[in-house]
């Protein structure tokens, strides 16, 4: 446990941020599920991932290269199930 009082501070501090980084990648991800497990309403679902993993990559959360594999691989997820 800190003595000093900033990084007591800092511990709240990433007790909050992390605990925004979790949401946001919970959120990814049953996105994500939802999407390939129900395949109505695809470009509504995707669109709306897209925007999630581009403000995920965009605030820190999740890396920008992590961010572009992840929407390249649902296009190409989609791209197969619409065949």
């Amino acid at each position: 446990m800190p003595q000093h009082k900033s990084p007591l501070k800092r511990m709240g501090t990433d007790k909050k941020r992390s605990a925004r980084n979790n949401y946001v990648k919970r959120t990814i991800r049953t996105l994500t599920k939802e999407l390939q497990q129900n395949p109505e309403n695809v470009d509504a679902k995707l669109n709306e991932l897209y925007s999630q993993l581009d403000k995920a990559a965009k605030k820190g959360v999740i890396h920008q290269r992590t961010a572009s594999r992840r929407k390249a691989r649902l296009a190409a997820f989609v791209n197969k199930m619409e065949k």
